[in-house]
């Protein structure tokens, strides 16, 4: 294979749709390669835009905006960074020749929790929560009826923990609706209603296809709050058969989707059951921690696939965490104040993501950190992300 010269004929091209922190290291990782990107996203200056060759800011639920960009630029590499995109125009334009990472039919089955959930436990047969799918009012209380209290509901199309909750009560029902609507990207009115597993851990199993097969990550342990990674850690100890067992659904998910590229895997862990949760067809959050914790990250990972180059062993260099820095309110303008008392912490690094902006709860940063183990790793991320002050300009 062959890489051209950014901003020349004959550039290997990669545009990214959804230019978030993720994406912004995607962006990185391909430019070291001599990869040209465009970033496109729905607002401007999102942190890949920041460092990408050209950016373009539109509706990417819109077909036409997203027509009109992708005719523009002629993408070698088209690659789905979130959910909010119009994936049917891209079964379209991968019909057409488009080259979609993982593949258009991945990036469209897992924009919504419906069709990956019917993949892996009807179609694949996984080990799954039970689940029913509502599209008013009626329905998700016969749903939630059907499920039984307590229950987790989640918008079929969302990210970041968005729209998620757990109803305990009847009088709770209304409200999770109404929460559910709110958080839906794309205008969507369906949410699926999950059983309550209380689950021992849950783990994220980093999974990249490659042209030469598949290799699994070591697994990450994460704990989530409200829905939305708050921090992680790897390796997450588990039982030799238990980590099997996940890499073996892992396995049969990414094959069945196909593609290249990396997926985030994750599943919940109770005694010696593995439950399939969801699956997400690009880098994931609590993978950011893969960026001091292996000889090769997330992003490497991803774009070594999407460029068909090789993909040696995966190594676990020391035990890491990573740990989210999150605004407390909603600013035009912030500023960051703590950074040295946070990389004094020891064996630390800071990822300041640069967003144009703050609100409450929205993702700035993540601090990253080594240990002896994972728990004084743990420790050692919490108490640089703690030290760093969002500040109002």
């Amino acid at each position: 294979m062959e890489i051209g010269t950014p901003l020349k004929k004959g550039a290997t091209r990669l545009l990214l749709l959804g230019s978030g922190e993720l994406g912004k290291e995607v962006a990185m990782e391909a430019q070291r390669l001599g990869v040209e990107v465009i970033a496109v996203d729905r607002y401007p200056d999102a942190p890949a835009m920041q460092v990408a060759h050209r950016s373009h800011v539109i509706n990417m639920l819109d077909r036409g905006e997203l027509e009109r960009v992708i005719r523009l630029e002629q993408p070698t590499h088209i690659v789905p960074e979130i959910e909010a995109i119009d994936t049917l125009f891209l079964l379209e334009l991968e019909q057409e020749g488009f080259t979609v990472i993982p593949t258009a039919r991945a990036a469209n089955l897992t924009m919504n929790r419906e069709g990956i959930r019917t993949l892996a436990a009807e179609d694949l047969g996984l080990p799954t929560a039970d689940y029913a799918f509502a599209s008013n009012l009626e329905e998700f209380r016969a749903a939630v009826g059907s499920i039984g209290l307590p229950c987790v509901v989640k918008p079929i199309m969302s990210s970041s923990g968005k729209g998620q909750s757990v109803v305990r009560e009847e009088g709770e029902i209304a409200a999770a609706w109404d929460y559910a609507l709110e958080g839906a990207r794309g205008g969507s009115d369906r949410v699926i209603v999950e059983e309550f597993i209380p689950f021992d851990y849950e783990i994220t199993l980093l999974t990249v296809r490659y042209a030469g097969g598949t290799r699994c990550c070591p697994p990450i342990g994460h704990i989530q709050i409200s829905g939305d990674y708050h921090e992680s850690w790897q390796p997450m100890a588990m039982a030799p058969e238990l980590l099997a067992e996940a890499r073996r659904q892992a396995h049969l998910v990414t094959d069945a989707l196909g593609g290249r590229g990396i997926f985030g895997v994750e599943f919940f862990v109770k005694g010696d059951i593995v439950y399939f949760s969801e699956v997400s067809p690009r880098p994931h959050d609590t993978g950011m921690v893969t960026m001091v914790s292996q000889n090769l990250s997330e992003f490497e990972l991803h774009v070594r696939a999407i460029l068909g180059l090789p993909v040696p062993e995966i190594v676990l260099l020391a035990p890491a965490a990573s740990h989210v820095i999150l605004a407390q309110d909603s600013w035009p303008l912030v500023s960051y104040g703590g950074i040295d008392a946070a990389l004094a912490v020891p064996d630390s690094k800071l990822r300041l993501f640069g967003k144009p902006d703050s609100r409450k709860g929205r993702r700035m940063g993540v601090a990253l950190a080594l240990g002896e183990e994972t728990n004084q790793a743990r420790r050692r991320a919490e108490r640089a992300a703690h030290a760093v002050r969002i500040i109002k300009n």
